[in-house]
């Protein structure tokens, strides 16, 4: 038989890094999910320019994401202003 060793010794700092990465990816997702949805707006309903805006968006916004990910910022400001801005965009031009 094999020998198992037990050890009941936690790493805990690993554990908070790996839930850390996890929420961090998980945000991230949510605000690229929410990038997708407004382009897709733009795509159906816009009225002129509309898929130049949509994939302008996208890009612009998936960038700004990538820039607070990197950064390590807990607020995601640059991203959710990038949002804003190209939701309020949309919806001026579907408008």
């Amino acid at each position: 038989m094999a020998e198992q060793s037990v050890d009941h010794h936690l790493d805990m700092a690993a554990h908070r890094r790996t839930y850390g990465a996890f929420v961090r990816g998980s945000i991230v997702l949510g605000i690229v999910c929410a990038f997708v949805l407004v382009s897709l707006s733009s795509f159906a309903f816009g009225k002129s320019l509309n898929v130049f805006i949509g994939f302008a968006g996208l890009i612009i916004g998936i960038i700004a994401v990538l820039i607070d990910a990197r950064s390590g910022s807990q607020r995601w400001l640059l991203s959710i202003g990038a949002l804003v801005l190209f939701g309020l965009i949309t919806a001026v031009n579907v408008g």
